[in-house]
């Protein structure tokens, strides 16, 4: 079959046709998987008097109004939510890259009798669906006295199988002739893990660093089941609950506004730190 002809244009560029036909797909992807955003983002911007929601009035001619934004801070504790929120991510993610740092370098350096048998055991952890632990964990937690409280939603995710899988790969692809320089200048194991090891695993930690971050963010089951109290709520279950009583009275434009102040912080830090993401994702080999 002969290949596709490319397609000309003015001054002599040459595209081929294939690659625009990907392109076109991949636009079409992108306005489906955005169309849910949009409808959200114009939904908190009508008036609450405007009528329905429907996705055929969806561009009528109105005026913007940050209205709902107000009425939906004043209902809920966001300032909390974020503040709990912010707490249960960067708590997790501290404790989990120093546990997945040097799990992945026992498993990548250190030679022990079952090593890859223990490996292997710990990345079952990955085909567990997470709700079969939430009885477990929850049992646990509460034995330990921590039910009702932004430790006991951070525990369970102190150590993270993926993370560990990630760093053993990162750590294998580091060449030793770092470590016997250090080694040779003297360096203990734990200067030759935080000096050499860590810096150039750098763009690992940081893709893996995002995706702890945003899974915690969305994170929704687990902290209603653990956290009792208002005053322990994540933004997730804030918004739940805060849904639910917008939804009595049909104000839907306020659980639009609600819903942008939720994913507004994410979606500002990826449209900040586009490139860096993708490069760390691209460097540390995931796909």
């Amino acid at each position: 079959m002969a290949a596709p002809r490319p397609l000309m244009r003015a001054g002599g560029a040459r595209f081929d046709s294939g690659r625009l036909l990907a392109i076109a797909l991949l636009a079409g992807v992108a306005l489906v998987w955005s169309t849910p955003l949009l409808w959200m983002l114009v939904a908190s911007l009508r008036p609450q008097n405007f009528g329905g929601l429907d996705m055929a009035s969806l561009w009528p001619d109105f005026t913007p109004t940050l209205a709902n934004f107000a009425e939906a801070l004043e209902s809920a504790d966001f300032a909390r939510l974020y503040l709990n929120t912010i707490l249960v991510c960067a708590g997790i993610l501290a404790v989990q890259l120093a546990t997945i740092t040097l799990a992945g370098y026992a498993f990548a350096r250190l030679s022990f009798r079952g090593r890859e048998v223990v490996f292997y055991g710990f990345l079952l952890q990955l085909m567990l669906v997470p709700p079969i632990l939430i009885v477990p964990n929850l049992t646990t937690i509460t034995r330990l006295g921590l039910y009702d409280s932004l430790l006991g939603v951070m525990a369970p995710y102190f150590a993270s199988a993926f993370g560990v899988f990630l760093m053993r790969q990162t750590f294998r692809t580091i060449p030793r002739d770092f470590e016997e320089a250090a080694v040779v200048d003297g360096a203990s194991w734990w200067q030759l893990i935080w000096r050499v090891l860590v810096p150039l695993a750098r763009p690992g930690m940081v893709a893996f660093a995002i995706v702890s971050v945003v899974s915690h963010w969305n994170e929704f089951l687990w902290p209603l089941m653990v956290v009792s109290s208002l005053d322990n709520q994540t933004l997730t279950v804030g918004l739940a609950s805060f849904t639910m009583g917008a939804e009595s009275a049909s104000q839907w434009g306020v659980i639009a506004a609600g819903t942008c102040l939720v994913a507004a912080p994410l979606l500002l830090a990826f449209g900040l730190f586009q490139r860096q993401f993708v490069n760390s994702f691209l460097f540390s080999g995931v796909k």
